[in-house]
Order: C-alpha cells, then sequence, then structure tokens
C-alpha cells in the first residue's frame, strides 16, 4: 500500500492533546515481550526527544510571536507523546537490562539500515558506527553476567549475536575525524530519512547514558556508562553533521514531521503486540496532523510549498527491524581496524605517526588498565574464567576469538591486524 501523509486528511490539533490518563496506561511484560517491540518503543522515545529538543531550539531562535507559539502548539503534542511512549516501558525493568536492549536497537536499526542505504558515503558512516555499537553490547553484556547472572542472549532473543567489535578503548578519536560531510537536497528520500532516524537514536543514546552513569549501582558501571557515553556523543556528531545544514528551521521541521510519520507508521505496519499497535496508530494519526500544521507553517513564513522540500511523498520502503548477524558479521571483517580520519575513514595502518588520534588517546586514556570497558571483560575473565559472549560460531576476527583476553590494541595502535 502506497502512503502519502501529505494527501491524508487529519484531525484537529486541539484532538493532539492527550488526556492525562492516557499518558500512563500500558506497560508490556519484560518476560514475555517480543525484542522488537522494545526496540521500536525506544527508537520512538528518541524520535520524540528529537523533535521536542529540536522544538525548543528553533523556538529560542525565533523572534515572531506568532511563530513561536505555533511551536509550542506542536512541542506540547511532541511532549505527550514521549511521555506515553516512555511508560510502555515497566517498572520492573532494570537501568542495565534497558540498555541492553539500547544497544540491540543501535545495532539492528543501524544495520539494517546501511543494508539499504543507497548514498555510500552515508552507507559507510553507518557501518562505521555499527561496529562501535555492536561491541557496546557487549561489555554491557559482561557487565550484567557479572554482576547479576543474568545472560543478555535472554534478553535479545539471540536475535542478535553478543561478541567484540571495534573495540570500544579503541573508539576514542579526536573531535576534527567526527564531523563528517552532509548530505545534499539531491539526496534520495530514503537517505534523508535515515539521516534524521540514526541522529535521533544516537542522541537520545546518549543521554540516556550521560544521565545513568551518576545513578549507577557500582563504581565500574558507572564508570563504563561514562566511557560509551562519550562515544555516543562521537556518533551523534558524525551523524548530526550528515544533516543538510543549508535548509531553514521551518523545513528541518517539515522533515522532522515527515520523519516520525514514516516512523510511526513503520512500527504500526510491524508490531505484534496488538496494545502497543494501537498506541502506533494512534500517534500517526496525531503526527499527520503535526505534519499538516507544519506544512501551513512553512507556506506562512517560508512562502515555501512542502512538495519543494520533500517532492515526492510516498513513503518509501518502511523501515522493518530484524537480525543482522550475517551483515554485521561482514562488516567486522573488513573494516574493523578503521578508524575517522576528518570527513574520511583510514585504516589505523595508514595514519601517520604524528595524527591527532594517537595523541588524543594518550590524553584519554593513558593506561588501558584504568579504561572501563577493557576493565569490565578483564574483570570478567578474572573471576568466571572467560569473556561472556552468545555467538553462533568463530567470531570473524581472528584477534578477538580470545575469551581469555581482552583485545584493547586492535583499531588502536599500528601493526596489530584483526585478520
Amino acid at each position: 500500500m502506497n502512503v502519502n501523509p501529505f494527501e491524508l486528511k487529519p484531525i484537529p490539533m486541539d484532538h493532539c492533546f492527550t488526556e492525562r490518563k492516557e499518558l500512563y496506561g500500558y506497560s508490556y511484560d519484560k518476560y514475555s515481550v517480543d525484542p522488537y517491540t522494545k526496540l521500536r518503543i525506544i527508537l520512538m522515545n528518541g524520535a520524540e526527544f528529537e523533535q521536542v529538543g529540536f522544538g525548543h531550539n528553533a523556538m529560542r531562535n525565533e523572534a515572531r510571536g506568532d511563530l513561536r507559539r505555533d511551536l509550542a502548539v506542536i512541542r506540547r503534542s511532541e511532549q505527550m507523546q514521549q511521555k506515553r511512549i516512555a511508560c510502555l516501558k515497566p517498572i520492573s525493568e532494570s537501568v542495565l537490562e534497558n540498555t541492553i536492549a539500547y544497544e540491540q536497537l543501535a545495532v539492528d536499526l543501524t544495520a539494517t539500515m546501511a543494508a539499504r542505504e543507497k548514498n555510500a558515503y552515508v552507507k559507510h558512516c553507518l557501518d562505521f558506527a555499527l561496529l562501535e555499537d555492536f561491541d557496546h553490547l557487549y561489555r554491557y553484556a559482561d557487565l550484567m553476567n557479572m554482576e547479576t547472572g543474568e545472560k543478555a542472549e535472554d534478553l535479545v532473543g539471540c536475535y542478535a549475536e553478543i561478541m567484540p567489535g571495534r573495540p570500544t578503548i579503541s573508539e576514542h578519536r579526536h573531535p576534527f575525524d567526527d564531523v563528517k560531510r552532509p548530505i545534499t537536497p539531491k539526496d534520495d528520500l530514503l537517505t534523508k530519512l535515515q539521516v534524521n532516524i540514526i541522529t535521533a537514536a544516537e542522541q537520545q543514546t546518549m543521554n540516556y547514558y550521560m544521565n545513568q552513569c551518576g545513578f549507577y549501582k557500582s563504581d565500574l558501571g558507572r564508570r563504563l556508562y561514562q566511557e560509551i557515553g562519550m562515544i555516543e556523543e562521537q556518533h551523534v556528531s558524525q551523524y548530526g553533521s550528515l544533516i543538510d545544514p543549508n535548509c531553514s528551521p521551518l523545513e528541518k521541521l517539515l522533515m522532522h514531521e515527515y520523519t516520525e510519520c514514516y516512523l510511526y507508521y513503520s512500527c504500526a505496519e510491524s508490531e505484534r503486540d496488538p496494545k502497543i499497535k494501537s498506541v502506533w496508530e494512534e500517534l500517526f494519526e496525531q503526527e499527520v496532523a503535526h505534519l499538516h500544521y507544519a506544512a501551513e507553517l512553512l507556506k506562512k513564513y517560508d512562502g515555501k510549498e512542502p512538495v519543494e522540500v520533500i517532492p515526492n511523498g510516498t513513503f518509501p520502503e518502511l523501515l522493518v527491524l530484524g537480525p543482522q548477524k550475517e551483515y554485521v558479521r561482514n562488516v567486522l571483517k573488513n573494516t574493523v581496524t578503521e578508524t575517522g580520519m576528518r570527513e574520511d575513514f583510514a585504516e589505523i595502518d595508514a595514519l601517520p605517526e604524528t595524527f591527532d588520534f594517537f595523541d588524543y588517546q594518550k590524553r584519554v586514556n593513558g593506561s588501558a588498565t584504568g579504561v572501563a570497558s577493557h576493565e569490565v571483560i578483564e574483570k570478567h575473565i578474572k573471576e568466571l574464567g572467560e569473556d561472556y559472549r552468545y555467538q553462533e560460531k568463530d567470531h570473524p576476527v581472528i584477534a578477538l576469538r580470545k575469551r581469555d583476553e581482552d583485545n584493547y590494541v586492535l583499531g588502536r595502535v599500528k601493526g596489530k591486524v584483526g585478520i
């Protein structure tokens, strides 16, 4: 079915304001929920956080009072949507259990989008960060197994493998090397959508980890959230820099609303939980109203028609989350020793000795023994004899196959090959 939200009749904007009792209702059962239902909830929570943050920033840079009030109307409804989505998560789900879902989302979402991305440069950016989120899943899974005895494979439903990616210690780069080239208006609509989606998803993860690092119950856990939170900041810098900077705020608002329409429709089409499916359908209806409202603002204040920003509003291929094990393995095998090199990427061995990466590593990491992402694996090995993994066959990178030793030089020290 071809769906163009610009052609749908919107509900009145005031019908988007939700009665309070609807904001705190149904929560899923963490023991029986499909892992991809959890992932969709995290994804849409992030999309709403992104839109609310954008709305606040747009208002702060806008002097016209009427437009400021118009932005407030959309923003209030988005806030209500976000609060409703956030409470679909049950009270019984711990921070660390939720974190495992965050990282599974990062892996499966990034791989799903990379596999269908038409812009080779954007695809490379997705593949690059994919290996880092994949490694984060492994580090948090080992922390969980060590502290609670839980196996993360039970949480991910065995849909994702859990094993080392590009070692987190090797991911710390100079800020110059996380700023990439932006896309242009000529890029495919799907590319524009995917850049918006991944930026929102990574920003939510960054905020979550930055906030949780001060509240986690163990020192090692606090340091792990702190370290990985900084890598997520690098990912937000990378993905956010891909967004076309030449669009006006109202053009970006229209694209934000279109992105949310696309996501809610995608979620509704693939959701298995009937109660949550109805939430996606209801919020899609609200987002259609937001989209039409944003389109009117664009015409009123910028003098532009929506078709000038989104020439064909029919949804492209919908986003369907699913296992991406072989795709991840292939990216691991071929690019695990890459790092950033300004707007591009390079093998670690190709960098000059004086490149910023090496000095930054020394300043930030110092001795590897004090880096939480390395320490959590070493501690697991010391206490339990080997690291925790869930893998269906040998690791595709020979240097990462050892279960009784954490590799903290791959992708970080020249001459340490992975194949």
